[in-house]
């Protein structure tokens, strides 16, 4: 049986030197907390360490997208049970057959800055849509999401984004689209063009 060797008290770290290790434990943490944290998750760049690293806009990113999903919800309403079922029900549905049919519906417009707009299919559960949109002039911020039947969901978020395209199927029947916002300080024209399941186009600001 292997008994390891017992440290004597002159090899174990005195007391001056735990208090040393700890307060240097505690002021890299604060350090990283100042540099890092606040820049990446909440766009607090006290030092500018983060704006140079590219923290901070990560961290303003999350705040808006943050701050419009809170006035969606505010809006609409909803459970906050979307965000586990996005990887199970969000994804591609265009076959070689669809994606030769022509787009349904297209639909332009255009906001000013800081202006937004909610464009919405309703549809039943089980729908498939499809989509491809493009900016001109600026980038634009987007939450494709949907609510309907005490259910929500968030399929898909970006910011500064200049086109898009892909397709969902319906969870639950409701409303499903998109909440435009335009950051940039220019006004911004965004061509949303659409084909699938749905009985109508809601647009509301």
């Amino acid at each position: 049986m292997f008994n390891a060797k017992r440290p004597s008290l002159e090899e174990l770290p005195s007391s001056a030197q735990l208090l040393r290790s700890t307060i240097l434990a505690a002021v890299a943490a604060a350090a990283i907390l100042v540099t890092v944290v606040l820049p990446a998750e909440y766009g607090i760049d006290p030092t500018g360490v983060g704006g140079v690293l590219g923290l901070a806009d990560m961290g303003e990113i999350k705040q808006e997208l943050a701050e419009e999903a809170e006035r969606d919800r505010a809006i609409h309403g909803g459970s906050d049970e979307s965000s586990g079922l996005l990887d199970d029900v969000f994804g591609l549905f265009v076959s070689p057959a669809h994606a030769q049919e022509a787009w349904r519906d297209e639909i332009t417009f255009t906001l000013a800055p800081d202006a937004a707009t909610e464009i919405k299919l309703a549809m039943t559960a089980g729908d498939a849509a499809e989509y491809a949109w493009g900016a001109e002039g600026g980038r634009i911020n987007f939450d494709l999401h949907a609510h309907g039947d005490g259910q929500s969901i968030d399929y898909e978020r970006g910011r500064g984004e200049t086109s898009g395209e892909g397709g969902f199927e319906a969870p639950f029947a409701g409303e499903h689209g998109w909440f435009w916002r335009n950051r940039d300080d220019t006004d911004v024209t965004v061509t949303l063009q659409l084909r699938g399941d749905y009985s109508e186009i809601v647009q509301s600001d």
